[in-house]
């Protein structure tokens, strides 16, 4: 599933080859005929994410809310501009390149470099818990390919969306609820309200410290990868009750969620790992096995004590722990 930081480099794309322009909206798969028909025409006026939800407004004052959930994808097509960058990612015709999470191309420059969305100078970006990137038939825009839940078209851009958990059209009203329920996201509000918000919640619970962390309305954008990263690197154990962390503990949790979320929307990528040479960094961009602490790291000795990672269920999710370094 899609954590908080592609979902805010999703609205980022948005933000940069959208926001602006007349979109004409459409679902070719049919499924959203009367929501696409409600914002047809209309000017793109905002693109925000708040944790994996994301909200794009338009000039008649409703909003298209998306939830990608654990299927959900978005594919972007023409004359894409990396989001904060002059260069644009041009319609090409050559070899297909597919770049997932193992191989994934990357540069050490930044959300700016177009290489932070894949490789540069190819027409389709496809953005969901990976980025890829592959080169389309001439001619623009491109047929939808598959289930596409809803076509967004301007002059020069296409966005395809399909197998979200959550597509509705909102109003003011409804989006202010929406958002408000969530709980905090530190790329939005980073302010010590907003990290108290947090403290005081974690702090009055008897919920285990490894749900809390999935909860959308205890903390946003937080997901399976992140959820075991944080706690392996605050040395704690999943399984304790929130209400057991103390104050400097569920700070600390927070503006570790706070570092590692600004790390994710700069490279594209969930780097859990600081202090790493050059090299290093450049093989844990490519390759997920060399990221991570403890994720996806089950049976393998762990990086720090040897002991052999966990791999346990809670709430149905997997959970990945050491259980000697977060005893």
């Amino acid at each position: 599933m899609p954590e908080g930081h592609s979902v805010h480099r999703i609205a980022r794309q948005f933000a940069r080859n959208f926001v602006g322009k007349s979109i004409r909206l459409s679902s070719p798969q049919g499924r959203f005929v009367d929501g696409a028909a409600m914002l047809d025409g209309h000017i793109m006026t905002d693109a925000r994410a708040v944790g994996k939800q994301m909200f794009l407004e338009f000039d008649n004052g409703l909003w298209l809310r998306v939830h990608l959930g654990l299927y959900g994808a978005w594919d972007f097509a023409g004359d894409i501009q990396a989001h904060g960058t002059d260069a644009a990612i041009k319609g090409r015709r050559r070899r297909t390149v597919r770049r997932g999470a193992g191989d994934v191309m990357q540069g050490l420059a930044g959300e700016d470099s177009l290489q932070s969305i894949g490789a540069p100078r190819l027409t389709r970006l496809r953005m969901a818990e990976d980025e890829k990137v592959s080169v389309e038939p001439d001619g623009f825009p491109p047929a939808p390919i598959g289930q596409v839940r809803v076509r967004l078209l301007a002059d020069d851009v296409v966005a395809d969306l399909r197998g979200p958990t959550a597509c509705v059209v909102l109003d003011s009203q409804e989006v202010h609820v929406a958002m408000d329920r969530l709980g905090p996201d530190p790329m939005l509000d980073d302010s010590r309200a907003a990290e108290d918000r947090f403290v005081t919640v974690v702090r009055k619970k008897p919920t285990p410290i490894g749900r809390l962390l999935m909860d959308q309305l205890v903390v946003s954008g937080i997901g399976n990868v992140y959820r075991a990263e944080l706690l392996f690197r605050a040395r704690l154990n999943p399984y304790a009750p929130g209400k057991s962390l103390s104050d400097e503990q569920s700070r600390a949790l927070w503006r570790d969620w706070a570092h590692l979320l600004k790390i994710g929307v700069s490279t594209g990528q969930m780097m859990t790992m600081d202090g790493l040479g050059d090299a290093a960094y450049g093989r844990a961009l490519r390759r997920r096995a060399d990221r991570h602490w403890v994720y996806k790291r089950e049976g393998l000795p762990c990086r720090v004590c040897g002991t052999h990672i966990a791999l346990e269920e809670m709430a149905a999710r997997k959970l990945y722990w050491c259980p000697k370094c977060q005893a």
